[in-house]
């Protein structure tokens, strides 16, 4: 090969080559079961004509049988416009194992990311380490693990599941901001149902063990969707909520003007009877700019919801409770799942709006052995480790401990907000009258009179107890508010916060609960 035509031809067929590189049978397995290669899936997520490829001729060195890619598409490209580093498993090389070569590559568009200052979006197809690399795979999983930290909070990192992946190809995925996983595709566990009835004896499948939907539940997943293109959308949608790194703001979307707010409807939204449920997340969009609320981690603890949304434009993180599961109470699984979601939007410069309907933290003996103690100061820790702007709405009930870690005055809140139905007390008049009037209950001589005895007790505790005008006396309110003003009045704060500055006192960091 002397000339530079015969060059040329070379590098061509070399190029080509490497575009699918899988065995005949791994490509047509591939096909028939419907799945995208990874050049097409990575495609199909960025800007059109965006992507450029790296490392596409690599290969484990000193194997004269190595494919190329080592089973692993990386490069750069564009979303909406915007910088993104991305790399998609090849499940058609070595099972989209991890080897020396596939780390190098993965780890260089991770640096990449982080000299720049861009999101890092891996698409997931992995059996995990190559067994046959031995200390090798694992030492690479080492290696894009340790660039993990320095991005955790400085740039999104996003996580797209879309095939069976275990053992370390589960481990750097949760360890990112946010898990995408395609329903009745994606399976996630550290050890597949094989290794398992071998060691331990038991017997189940992998869908079981490790499905979309059960690992949701299990709260490693923060949405489950249909398909790959459903996928893509969420992961666009995402992103125009999030900053490119902590330092940059985030899109800015527009917004109907002060005065073409018409919020009506808001004054009759709330139940009369007290104890009547209602789903949260019909709220949230008529509070926000628009409908174009992204929930994150629906089916896990939906007594919280946490979602992004937009106020004036810009993008905020709604935690609210949810009346409909549990009453609203906070319960371990939603202590967690708030105080995650609160860190990433602490660390995005998202400011926080708390929308409060909740009676307390869930009692009960299983609660205890969950740890609810530790986990709930979790949740509280967070809150005040915050400093992005925090404003709390208060609709309905805010009851003790609860009441304080859903951004009360107390709790650092900035600017506490309530309905005229709002009800704010340690605890609610059906509790209180078994610890205020026990003795008076107890003397009743029929039903009857117990029971208007306690009718009694809590309509008064009602009206001079609960009442939102309580707090707002003694300064724990900023403002009573008409629903119907909701969401003009939720502007006014967040345009009030947007050059807060708070900074913790100096130390290396904190330690939060377990």
């Amino acid at each position: 090969m002397t000339t530079t035509a015969e060059k040329l031809a070379d590098l061509r067929a070399r190029l080509e080559k490497a575009q699918d590189p899988g065995s005949e049978r791994s490509r047509q397995r591939r096909d028939e079961a419907g799945r995208s290669t990874p050049r097409q899936r990575i495609n199909a997520l960025l800007d059109e004509g965006s992507f450029v490829e790296i490392g596409a001729l690599g290969k484990t060195p000193g194997d004269p049988d190595a494919i190329y890619s080592d089973g692993v598409v990386t490069g750069y490209g564009r979303i909406s416009g915007r910088p993104v580093c991305i790399y998609a498993h090849d499940k058609t090389v070595y099972g989209g194992s991890v080897g020396v070569t596939f780390g190098q590559k993965v780890t260089e568009v991770m640096d990449m990311a982080i000299k720049i200052g861009c999101p890092v979006i891996g698409i997931q197809d992995s059996g995990g380490a190559r067994i046959q690399d031995a200390v090798t795979s694992l030492a690479m999983y080492s290696e894009i693990a340790r660039r993990q930290m320095p991005l955790s909070g400085r740039s999104p990192q996003i996580s797209i599941m879309m095939g069976k992946s275990a053992g370390g190809a589960v481990y750097a995925p949760v360890t990112t901001d946010f898990v995408i996983a395609v329903d009745g595709e994606a399976e996630m566990y550290v050890t597949g149902p094989n290794v398992i009835r071998e060691v331990t004896g038991e017997d189940i499948t992998s869908a079981d063990l490790g499905s979309a939907r059960q690992q949701e539940l299990n709260g490693n997943v923060q949405a489950v969707v249909g398909s790959e293109e459903e996928a893509f959308d969420f992961v666009r949608d995402l992103l125009d909520h999030l900053p490119l790194t902590c330092f940059d703001p985030a899109p800015e979307f527009p917004a109907p003007s002060d005065a073409e707010l018409d919020d009506a409807a808001l004054d009759s939204f709330m139940p009369d009877d007290t104890n009547a449920g209602y789903d949260m997340t019909e709220l949230l969009p008529l509070l926000g700019d628009d409908e174009d609320i992204i929930e994150l981690q629906p089916n896990f603890a939906p007594n919280m919801i946490t979602a992004f949304g937009r106020i004036d434009g810009k993008t905020v993180g709604f935690v609210a409770n949810n009346p409909m599961f549990n009453a609203g109470c906070i319960d371990a699984d939603a202590a967690d799942k708030g105080a995650r979601f609160i860190r990433i939007c602490d660390a995005y410069n998202i400011p926080l709006v708390f929308v409060v309907d909740t009676p307390g933290y869930l009692p009960g003996v299983e609660q205890e052995k969950a740890g609810l103690i530790h986990r709930g100061a979790k949740f509280a820790f967070a809150v005040v480790e915050a400093t992005v702007p925090k404003v709390s709405l208060i609709v309905r009930k805010a009851y003790g401990g609860a009441y304080a870690v859903m951004g009360s005055k107390n709790l650092t809140g900035d600017i506490n907000l309530a309905w005229p139905t709002a009800q704010i007390a340690v605890m609610g008049s059906a509790a209180a009258v078994v610890m205020i009037a026990g003795k008076q209950l107890a003397a009743a001589e029929t039903p009857e009179q117990r029971a208007a005895t306690k009718k009694m007790f809590m309509d008064f505790y009602d009206e001079t107890m609960t009442a939102p005008y309580v707090a707002a006396e003694r300064g724990y309110l900023d403002a009573m508010v008409n629903p119907s003003e909701s969401r003009l009045a939720l502007r006014r704060a967040l345009r009030q916060l947007a050059d807060k500055d708070v900074h913790d006192l100096p130390k290396k960091h904190t330690i939060s609960p377990m």
